[in-house]
């Protein structure tokens, strides 16, 4: 009678979280890699209201220096011009962006590491870190120029511009390499580049909006010298326009038999409009309090990412490519048959 004995690489994957979050990036799969994209979109999104947040409590110089937070110090100090608070809620907007820039270094070496290798998702995701440096050069202009109307917006703008390329990725993630091919009739995918501009010019004339109203992020900051009821009705002409967009593609997509993902998202994109329309009349006859401008603020990013989705939606490229087989560990110990 012989015995033997052997050990062998374990299949399964393992269920130390620490391992498991590892192999998410330095051995990942298409699934991880698309889970690790869509924290990039939840990321970027989190950074537009927790800046709305710095700008509605007057945080926009809580940390009045750049890299450093305050004098030589790069953390909150003690300093008689800045209350606590507001150097707590700065310097809390500055370590988030690490934190987006962490899963944006995570995504891009993922990106890198998986097989077969997609030359686009490598593109897409060395975006992501990249726009996140310039991101953080330009929030040190936004506090060097002591606020200045055009940096911050600009420094607002960069966000839903970042998270083109986050939305991106997360799609392409999910799909294969086949050429696009056309799901939607025309007339609807012409409409659903029309409702992407919309959404974008909605965005632009927010940051203007904000510019000349009292949420600059400090009283001595400058504004802009328009009057806010002209750019309010600017503001709010782009947003029915957009909405009237949203409501054309809806019913041409049930006419015209549109696949249910396209009109998913497109009765995801009404709801999320007619929530911000209802939430930017209550703030303006409100007096515009804070806590609703940063849920603008988050709305209109939400808006942007499904208008972008929608846009994804308009065209198929198959399946994701098959997995390319991992080698299997060679037995790190093995005996041989012994004689009972």
């Amino acid at each position: 009678m012989a015995e033997r004995s052997e050990t062998a690489a374990d299949p399964r994957p393992s269920r130390n979280p620490l391992t498991r979050a590892i192999d998410s990036f330095w051995n990942p799969t298409a699934a991880s890699l698309r889970l690790l994209a869509l924290l990039g979109v939840l990321g970027n999104a989190g950074i537009v209201a927790t800046g709305g947040a710095v700008r509605v409590t007057k945080s926009g110089l809580g940390c009045p220096d750049w890299p450093r937070c305050s004098g030589d110090s790069l953390v909150p100090t003690h300093n008689p011009s800045h209350s606590a608070a507001n150097m707590a809620i700065e310097f809390g907007n500055r370590m988030l962006t690490f934190v987006v820039l962490a899963v944006g270094v995570l995504v891009f070496v993922a990106a890198l590491r998986l097989r077969p290798r997609r030359r686009d998702l490598v593109r897409l995701a060395l975006a992501q870190p990249m726009s996140v440096v310039a991101q953080a050069v330009i929030g040190g202009i936004v506090v060097l120029t002591k606020l200045h109307p055009a940096a911050v917006a600009l420094h607002f703008l960069i966000s839903p511009a970042l998270l083109v390329f986050c939305v991106a990725l997360w799609e392409r993630s999910g799909e294969g390499d086949a050429a696009p091919e056309r799901v939607v009739r025309p007339l609807l995918r012409r409409i659903s580049g029309l409702l992407a501009l919309a959404a974008a010019a909605v965005l632009i004339a927010g940051t203007v909006v904000t510019g000349t109203g009292p949420h600059a992020g400090d009283d001595k900051a400058r504004r802009w010298g328009f009057q806010i009821e002209d750019v309010t009705r600017v503001h709010s002409g782009l947003a029915w326009l957009t909405v009237g967009l949203t409501v054309l593609a809806l019913i041409v997509a049930y006419r015209t038999g549109a696949p249910a993902a396209y009109r998913r998202r497109v009765l995801t994109l009404v709801g999320l409009v007619l929530a911000q329309g209802a939430l930017g009349y209550i703030q303006y006859f409100m007096g515009v309090p804070g806590p609703l401008v940063v849920l603008h603020m988050l709305g209109s990013v939400l808006v942007w990412i499904t208008a972008l989705r929608i846009l994804f939606a308009t065209r198929d490229r198959g399946p994701m490519p098959a997995a390319e087989p991992v080698p299997s560990a060679a037995p790190s110990s093995q005996t041989a048959p012994q004689p009972a």
